[in-house]
C-alpha cells in the first residue's frame, strides 16, 4: 500500500470513529471501535471493520449501516479527499477468534 493511501485510510478511521462517538445520536448502537478500513484504489468505496462491546452485534451493525449516509455526509465536511467513499460497515471478528483460540489452547494445556 502506498503512503498516500495509508495516510488517507488512517484519517478515514479517525474521522469515522469521531463521528460515531460524538455526532451519531443513536443510543442503540452503543460503543463502537473502528478497527480497520479497506479503501478501493480510486477511493470510491470503503469497507469499515468495527468491533462492538456487548451483545446484539448484528442488530447494532444494521443500525450502523442504516446511519452510513449521515456518517458519509459528516465525513465529506471533514475530509480533505476529493471523493467521499461509499461506506459499508462489517463486524470484525478478530477479537472473538483470538479468544476462541486462547480458550482451546488453555483447554489443551489443562488436559496435559
Amino acid at each position: 500500500m502506498n503512503a498516500r493511501k495509508e495516510r488517507n485510510k488512517q484519517q478515514l478511521i479517525r474521522d469515522i470513529s469521531s463521528i460515531i462517538q460524538y455526532d451519531l445520536k443513536d443510543p442503540e448502537i452503543g460503543f463502537v471501535t473502528v478497527i480497520d478500513a479497506h479503501i478501493t484504489n480510486d477511493f470510491s468505496y470503503a469497507k469499515i471493520y468495527v468491533s462492538f462491546i456487548g451483545d446484539n452485534k448484528n442488530f447494532r451493525l444494521k443500525r450502523l449501516n442504516r446511519a452510513k449516509g449521515y456518517i458519509r455526509t459528516q465525513l465529506a465536511s471533514r475530509s480533505h479527499l476529493r471523493k467521499t467513499p461509499e461506506l459499508t460497515f462489517y463486524h470484525d471478528e478478530t477479537m472473538e477468534t483470538g479468544e476462541r483460540i486462547e480458550q482451546i489452547l488453555e483447554k489443551i494445556k489443562q488436559e496435559e
